[in-house]
């Protein structure tokens, strides 16, 4: 008799659940699940790590990977109460995280073998970024007579050639371009980054997937590793970078019990290094060949929006064949619809959402999406004339804010004395101490025992006299004290003074310091609330437009790429035009012409019932002339042919035509002499 849990899956999802049963704990060959949009690819994960355990598969021994801890602690909920169902035992995944978690998970495990410090910090990209500076400075790069790329450009280059495998010449001729000049520069940039973190005994992101995948290519600790695991699960694997495929070739040669889910007509984040090529060659990098399993019945959206989407993604020139279908029907096919500017785009978007509202379905529904962040500038302008309170999604995160890393500054500090950039910023929050006087300081007390007491050695400058030995109090205390999270109190005690000197917004900073507070009662340690922070770091409310609470109504603004995974009732897509889908800057390659379509295809499924794609007819571009009109007409996206318009109702609408509804055809006849009176109120 089938067990109950899985009579809720329909044949695909069955095959792909129970794949291997007939194997010893079900350790079957390399299979790949290839889950279209809306095709229930969580539920189909989570019920496969379900039966695994149902079945006899101890969950210490499953390996799952994700890209956000969001996903994976999803994934492990839904697994969890289904086999806490069946067997009235709650289990427990230990080896279930992101891929950046899990590397770090497992260097720590081999930090002896691979020559690392058990105590190494993890640098976000901001900590990354600001060494990189300094090292930068250091070597007087930033002294060349031609402008040396910037420290963030400079991250970006060191991120993408480290995670696509390719050489650096390679990665600034097909990525970078304008910075070939400064190849053999920037080698030697690299070069010191890499001493540098190994002298302050940090990893930065892409670190702990390098030094990982490193671990992996010595056959003793690849194997030490792999034995731990009878099933290792990979999600989103269309999003994974050269690193992350040759990380999981090499801890399961031979792919058994690897099953892989993803959807190549979702790879949009080749800017991360991704690669569609992992997911479309995954089959073949096994003899015998992976098999391959198809999830194409959508439970999201109508089949009207899915016929539009499926011929979109039907021009693809490389794709795993697969039209996905509902039984969802409808007779409102998706809108294409045609406005003057992006001053009527917006008139006819928050018109519409305030028309949806009034029929019932909440702003939270509701969902406007957009190529590039920039792109919503005009829409949020007529939102809040409307009084439509919106949230949009990126910016500035939580962590990024200075008195939040302030914060945590002075607890890395205290974690690791040979962090540099968190020595530096903890030093300069005294008066008196700038850069060079914090990197006299450092050097003072980098190659001693006990870094933090030798500081009671230093002299400081005399502004900084006053606060100095407050601070070491403190960094003695943290030091000695492991009372956490109480250790977090008394950084933030120490610190609220100088926040309050320093921003005249205080009150809301202080308020970000009692919710960093409250995050770290979460944690067991200092180490791992630092490291997990640094992982995987909350949003802020500042990602936010005004102050909308949970239980507030409030419409999503989102690009694209924010918005994958996710799904709305209805959903308005900005500027589906040539310039915009695909973009100008992505429309140079084959492989960028690609990717756009993708993009456009995943914006189209995030909508259930009703998605309207608007086309401005004129575009406006600070790339024109100063005289004359610095407007562009557009055309409408290459990626809707005309022989697609079938699946699409085209509309024209104007501001014009609704607002001459409500006025009057005739003119009044009375004349009236205004100039005569503003004359008479000056006499």
């Amino acid at each position: 008799m089938e067990p109950s849990y899985l009579t809720s899956l329909n044949s695909n999802q069955r095959k792909a659940v129970i794949h291997g049963h007939d194997c010893d704990k079900m350790r079957a060959g390399p299979v790949l699940i290839i889950a279209g949009a809306g095709s229930g690819k969580t539920k189909t994960l989570s019920h496969r790590v379900a039966h695994l355990v149902v079945n006899g598969v101890d969950p210490q021994r499953i390996l799952l990977l994700t890209f956000t801890r969001r996903a994976a602690q999803e994934l492990i909920n839904r697994a969890q109460a289904i086999t806490a169902a069946v067997t009235k035992v709650q289990s427990a995944f230990p080896w279930a995280g992101t891929f950046h978690a899990i590397g770090a998970k497992v260097l720590r495990e081999y930090a002896d073998q691979v020559g690392l410090d058990r105590h190494f910090t993890i640098l976000d990209r901001e900590d990354a970024a600001d060494l990189l500076d300094l090292v930068r400075h250091d070597l007087d790069m930033h002294l060349a007579t031609k402008r040396f790329p910037q420290k963030g450009t400079c991250l970006a280059i060191y991120s993408r050639t480290v995670n696509s495998g390719l050489r650096l010449d390679e990665v600034l001729e097909e990525s970078f371009p304008w910075c070939l000049q400064w190849v053999d520069d920037l080698q030697a940039l690299f070069a010191a980054y890499v001493t540098a973190k190994q002298r302050h005994a940090s990893l930065d992101y892409d670190d702990l997937l390098t030094y990982w995948d490193l671990a992996m290519q010595v056959p003793e600790i690849a194997a030490h590793l792999s034995s731990q695991f009878d099933h290792i699960l990979v999600d989103e694997y269309q999003d994974t970078n050269a690193l992350q495929a040759s990380i999981l070739l090499n801890l399961r040669p031979g792919g058994e019990g690897m099953m892989v889910v993803g959807d190549d007509a979702q790879s949009i984040y080749s800017f991360r290094a991704a690669s569609v090529q992992n997911i479309l060659g995954f089959p073949a990098q096994f003899s015998p060949s992976a098999e391959v399993l198809t999830l194409d019945r959508n439970y999201r959206s109508t089949q009207s929006i899915l016929a539009a989407s499926n011929a979109v993604i039907s021009e693809a020139k490389e794709r795993y064949t697969k039209d996905l279908w509902t039984e969802r029907l409808s007779q409102q096919k998706p809108l294409l619809v045609s406005v003057q500017d992006a001053v009527e785009q917006a008139k006819y978007v928050a018109e519409k959402i305030l028309e949806f509202r009034e029929a019932g379905d909440s702003l939270k529904k509701q969902a406007v999406l957009f190529r590039a962040s920039h792109h919503s500038a005009v829409l949020e302008l007529e939102l809040t004339r409307h009084g439509i309170p919106f949230v949009k999604f990126g910016g500035l995160k939580f962590l990024d804010a200075k008195h939040v890393k302030d914060m945590l500054g002075i607890l890395k500090f205290a974690e690791n004395p040979k962090d540099r950039i968190a020595a530096f910023r903890t030093l300069q929050l005294l008066p008196g101490i700038g850069p060079k006087v914090a990197g006299k300081i450092f050097d003072f007390i980098a190659d001693y025992g006990t870094p933090i007491q030798r500081l009671a050695d230093y002299r400081p400058p005399a502004a900084a006299a006053e606060q100095w030995t407050s601070l070491l109090a403190l960094l003695n205390h943290l030091v000695i004290s492991g009372r956490w999270p109480a250790d977090i109190e008394a950084v933030r005690h120490w610190y609220t003074p100088i926040l309050q000197n320093e921003f005249d917004d205080a009150a809301p900073r202080i308020a970000d310091l009692v919710q960093l507070a409250d995050i770290a009662c979460g944690y067991p340690f200092r180490s791992k609330f630092l490291s997990e922070l640094a992982l995987d770091p909350p949003d802020a409310t500042s990602d936010e437009a005004g102050d909308p609470l949970k239980d507030e109504d409030y419409l999503c603004l989102s690009t694209v790429h924010s918005a994958k995974g996710k799904e709305w009732k209805s959903v308005f897509l900005l500027n589906v035009m040539d310039g915009c889908f695909p973009i100008d800057l992505g429309a140079g390659t084959s492989a960028e012409i690609e990717e756009e379509r993708r993009l456009l295809y995943v914006a189209m499924t995030r909508a259930k019932d009703n998605l309207a794609l608007m086309l401005p007819q004129r575009w406006y571009t600070s790339g024109q002339q100063a005289y004359g009109d610095r407007h562009l007409y557009a055309a409408r996206t290459r990626f809707i042919t005309d022989t697609m318009l079938a699946h699409f109702e085209q509309r024209s609408w104007s501001s014009f035509a609704a607002d001459a509804l409500t006025r009057s055809s005739v003119l009044p006849s009375k004349m009236v002499d205004v100039g005569a009176r503003m004359r008479e109120r000056w006499k």
